[in-house]
């Protein structure tokens, strides 16, 4: 897939910490109940740390209480990209970065959440930059 924004992976290792880059270039997936932004009230709009497009708002997050930052949708369709994910033995669908190819997380429907969509998206904090609101 071409991508916006692309570079090589020793652009991309450069640019990024190595825990950055395994999880945004690798689809790695960081500790639960670690990252940064789990439970953040800051309203503001998160943004991808690769590249800086802006992905999720602070209004669509809400308390999943599953150790990673959960959102109900994006700030809109065309700024992810959503891949089958078959790994682990089960059927996920991936969440990345339509801008740059970036892992993100992945999506979950049908839990039972009281959100507008039933949707889960669930992101590693490290793929994510908060910018507050002013």
């Amino acid at each position: 897939m071409s991508y916006e924004i692309e570079k090589t992976d020793a652009e991309w290792r450069e640019q990024l910490s190595p825990a950055e880059y395994h999880v945004l270039r690798e689809a790695g997936t960081e500790r639960p109940f670690v990252g940064e932004y789990t439970d953040t009230k800051t309203v503001g709009v998160y943004s991808c740390r690769a590249c800086g497009s802006e992905l999720f708002s602070s209004e669509t997050k809400f308390d999943s209480h599953c150790g990673w930052p959960s959102y109900y949708s994006p700030l809109a369709e065309d700024r992810v990209q959503y891949i089958e994910d078959s790994t682990l033995g089960m059927r996920r669908v991936e969440v990345r970065c339509a801008r740059c190819g970036g892992h993100l997380g992945h999506v979950f429907e049908g839990e039972g959440y009281d959100t507008p969509t039933d949707q889960r998206y669930c992101i590693n904090s490290i793929s994510l930059t908060l910018r507050p609101a002013e």
